[in-house]
């Protein structure tokens, strides 16, 4: 049964709201005929839904867009990203008329989807559907947890609303049932999502791709669902947003819209992704009446907004920092703790290898795991979780206890079997700012976190990612479990530093890169089994992704060994193997290709020396992307099948990973030079 909102509204609605819905229609069919790219199909049906929240409900300060407590607005259907720039230059954001008018062209502040750190009032990248919704998610989950963190009895410096608009095409991702889930689990009651109901996808009816009942779906996530049966209708979405703020849990509000209102098109998928053309659009404005010329807008539009959502938001914002000045002074220890900032560094002062570490042959989860420990201690913004992983992985949190809507200061989040929402959320709470966040799974599964990796990316977010398991040496498992073309694959996007270190040592270098890094995610990748701790690794070196951790003896070396991992213990050994053997080589440890790759030319060829062209890489995964360190005349030793099931010990002789194998190799190589 459908909860439908009749209620009168509280707010009298006139023609002047709708000469600003209109406004924002006219606007952003402009913007789409003059770039001849876009999608207006969603900017003329869900403008009376983003009006009323953005002019009536949602708390935010256009003159500073990155206050801490402003309400967060993520567009998850981000093709509409034209409506998106209409608002914000109708309520006052640093996005001009001008900007309007280069609408995909590039180096505009207004790209083809919106693009966070790119254009003011952005709150996320979105795009790629579904990842909106997941990433609002995590905004919710951040608002609750400092807000249990940093309020107290009569002062919240944390109190604010997550919003999104979803379409057909985001509730059809996956990845945004891993979201809604994890939001009901946590009873996010401040986060509430508009959804666009209008039954049509790019290629046709919805109904040729999906027959689910939303209204089933998110109740049983535990979700409050709303429904408005007419989208024009200002009221009684105004109500409907009343309702959610009211709610115990999440809310989904069902706005029943037609695709490309008011156009020659409407309800068909040829208004989804296209400019209307010059007669349609004729004919669409005339339907609304509207006789101005091309990004023209009325003073009485733009008044709409001025006494609306930039009023609203000047004034919340001087009474937050009057807050705040005075939180400031009442609580200085918890004032001292806040890191309103997007990316704050982490403190790793105070942070040492234990002596469990030292002298042992330990993985490198459990040396991780004990540094997450000591971060978690003395960076208290510090929080993170697993994909229900957290006891292989070990990266729980031992002091303390699993988030929830009874415990939200803990910081242990339990994502559940939800690796994809895991990283979205966790790209969600990134961009909420205030804390540093991790999230962990095996090595093998973040294929399904991928999308979002790269995502978080692109928005340069300080993520970390943990990854364990990380190789053939997984054993017994077998190939389902064993990655081989991971590391590949995530070295292969931009703006991610990948680290996969050796011993305790690399790994405590990795941590101390990550503490400084606040542009961009970082994958950590790490050991199942046991490593000893080597005496040539050194912590402070990681940071510059490759060094020579064993040098020749002479200047003129006869080759280099290059490894990263676990390999740099076997090819230390096979070091000392061809030296028996005559042969003079070199060892650099690559903990990171993409650190590597940030060091000047003179340090880069200091440890990969031109002069010296035979080279071996040693990586028991896929083998794709060392040929740039290796060169024409190189080799390289990898796992270019998928693994096999078996004890660790086995599977890694099977793929002949020895001594042997690598000076056999490398006299091959001296064979062919002579």
């Amino acid at each position: 049964m459908m909860n439908t909102v009749t209620r009168e509204s509280q707010v009298h609605f006139t023609k002047k709201d709708e000469l600003a819905v209109n406004a924002l229609r006219m606007l952003s069919i402009d913007m789409i005929e003059k770039a001849q790219s876009g999608h207006p199909g969603l900017c003329l049906d869900a403008a009376p839904m983003a009006y009323v929240l953005w002019n009536y409900h949602l708390k935010t300060d256009p003159k500073r867009p990155n206050w801490i407590n402003r309400d967060r607005f993520v567009l998850s259907a981000g093709h509409g990203s034209a409506l998106l720039y209409s608002l914000l230059h109708m309520s006052g954001f640093d996005v001009k008329m001008d900007d309007l008018k280069q609408f995909r062209q590039a180096g505009s502040l207004t790209p083809g989807h919106p693009e966070f750190g790119h254009t003011p009032g952005v709150d996320a990248t979105t795009g790629p559907l579904g990842q909106g919704i997941g990433m609002a998610v995590g905004m919710a989950l951040a608002e609750k947890h400092l807000a249990a963190q940093y309020n107290t009895a009569n002062m919240n410096i944390i109190d604010h609303r997550t919003y999104t608009i979803v379409g057909d095409g985001d509730l059809m991702e996956g990845i945004s049932q891993e979201a809604i889930n994890i939001a009901g689990k946590e009873r996010l009651n401040k986060l509430t999502v508009l959804y666009d109901s209008n039954d049509v996808t790019l290629d046709g009816p919805l109904l040729n791709g999906s027959v689910e009942t939303q209204s089933y779906r998110f109740k049983g996530a535990g979700w409050n669902y709303l429904f408005v049966e007419d989208g024009e209708d200002l009221a009684a979405i105004n109500n409907a947003i009343n309702d959610a703020k009211r709610s115990t849990q999440p809310t989904i509000i069902e706005i029943k819209t037609q695709i490309g209102h008011g156009s020659p098109l409407a309800g068909t998928n040829k208004v989804h992704g296209a400019a209307l053309g010059a007669e349609n659009l004729k004919k669409t404005k005339e339907f609304y009446s509207w006789s101005q010329t091309p990004f023209s807008v009325s003073e009485d539009a733009y008044a709409q907004f001025a006494q609306g959502i930039e009023e609203r938001g000047e004034n919340a914002h001087r009474e937050w920092h009057k807050l705040y000045t005075h939180y400031q002074l009442s609580e200085p220890k918890l004032a001292a703790m806040f890191t309103p900032e997007v990316s704050p560094q982490l403190d790793m002062s105070q942070v040492t290898l234990s002596d469990e570490t030292i002298g042992k042959s330990v993985a490198t989860r459990v040396t991780n795991s004990e540094l997450l420990q000591q971060i978690a201690k003395y960076n208290p913004n510090f929080w993170g979780g697993a994909a229900d992983l957290s006891s292989s992985n070990k990266t729980q949190l031992r002091d303390d206890g699993r988030f929830s809507s009874e415990y939200p200061a803990n910081r242990n989040i339990w994502f559940g079997v939800r690796e994809f929402g895991e990283a979205a959320a966790l790209n969600g709470i990134a961009l909420h700012g205030g804390s540093r966040v991790f999230g962990s799974t095996f090595f093998t599964f973040s294929d399904y976190m991928k999308a979002a990796i790269r995502l978080a990316a692109l928005q340069g977010l300080p993520v970390t990612f943990i990854f364990t398991h990380d190789s053939i040496a997984v054993g017994e498992d077998g190939p389902t479990h064993e990655p081989i073309e991971q590391l590949a694959g995530l070295r292969a996007i931009p703006n991610v530093n990948v680290i996969r270190p050796s011993d305790a040592h690399e790994t405590f270098g990795a941590w101390q890169t990550i503490a400084k890094t606040t542009d961009r995610p970082t994958v950590l990748v790490l050991s199942r089994q046991g490593l000893p701790l080597l005496a040539e690794t050194r912590a402070e070196s990681v940071s510059r992704g490759g060094y020579v951790v064993s040098p020749a003896k002479s200047e003129d070396s006869d080759g280099i060994l290059i490894a990263s991992g676990s390999e740099v213990q076997l090819a230390l050994a096979a070091q000392a193997e061809l030296r028996k053997k005559q042969y003079d080589v070199s060892v650099v440890s690559m903990p990171s290709f993409e650190l590597f790759e940030q060091q000047s030319q003179a340090y880069k060829d200091s440890v990969l020396s031109p002069q010296v062209d035979k080279r071996i890489s040693i990586e028991m995964d896929s083998t794709f992307g060392w040929g740039k360190y290796t060169g024409l005349n190189g080799a390289c030793i990898g796992v270019d099948s998928f693994g096999m099931s078996g004890k660790g010990a086995e599977v890694v002789a099977h793929f002949n990973f020895n001594t042997k194998t690598i000076v056999k190799k490398y006299e091959e190589l001296w064979k062919k030079s002579e």
